[in-house]
């Protein structure tokens, strides 16, 4: 799930428990797989590439196995090939939903996806409906214990478009083209964040609570646990208290 700074504290305990299971593992060497076979294994012409090693290393992924991965993805290695795109959708109060995956068999994942929209309340849409609500840009998180002064003026210099702020949590927005630009200069600066990526952000939330935000948070799980897929971004707004409830 990404979209929104408030909910990065989220994404950061659900990561925890998805790293347990192998979940970032998989889905990350997808990604290398089919950004080294539509872009080669050169990481310097390789943007896709380079962002998808760096999410590796994150995740703290050995490197034989990256190694392995990009080599599947060039031939050098046999492997599985992978097909790639979007399913677009509403979820229970009428949340916007993008859902990104990589599957090497359409018919189980649309079946799946399909399965989980309507067991929750959501329903499919057709490509376009929901997508021009997001805004795809880079986006780096940062938690409570950094100064917020420092990232803000530190980001701006290095070409941010803007830095937030809230509760407790640092976002900082970059177009897609700057983004490693300014991460790479908030690292040298040794300005260690908690999560960097490109993602869809959305333009506007929705609030949603009880029965519908439960199942909304219950589909997104779902989905979120499917191996061929890689992300889910969805536009909605749930109270802290709301939040916490849930999550018990």
């Amino acid at each position: 799930m990404s979209g929104h700074s408030k909910w990065a504290n989220i994404k950061h305990r659900k990561g925890a428990q998805d790293a347990k299971r192998g979940k970032i593992f998989t889905k990350v060497i997808k990604e290398i797989t089919i950004a080294a076979r539509i872009g080669g294994a050169d990481l310097e012409s390789n943007a896709r590439l380079r962002l998808a090693v760096d999410k590796a290393k994150q995740a703290n992924m050995p490197k034989d196995n990256i190694e392995r991965g990009i080599k599947k993805g060039t031939g050098d290695l046999d492997g599985v090939t992978y097909e790639e795109g979007i399913f677009e959708g509403y979820g229970p109060g009428g949340v916007a939903i993008i859902v990104e995956f990589m599957t090497d068999n359409r018919t189980r994942t649309v079946a799946d996806v399909r399965h989980a929209f309507n067991k929750y309340g959501g329903s499919l849409g057709v490509s376009g409906s929901v997508a021009f609500m997001f805004d795809r840009k880079g986006q780096i998180i940062f938690t409570d214990d950094k100064d917020f002064e420092t990232i803000f003026d530190a980001a701006l210099e290095a070409g941010a478009e803007d830095v937030k702020e809230d509760d407790g949590i640092i976002e900082v927005v970059t177009d897609p083209a700057e983004f490693e630009t300014v991460r790479n200069n908030l690292e040298k600066q040794g300005l260690e964040f908690q999560s960097a990526e490109v993602t869809m952000i959305p333009q506007n939330l929705n609030p949603v609570a009880g029965k519908q935000a439960e199942s909304l948070m219950k589909m997104i799980d779902v989905l979120e646990d499917n191996d061929d897929v890689q992300n889910v971004h969805a536009n909605f707004d749930i109270s802290d208290e709301e939040m916490e409830r849930i999550m018990d």
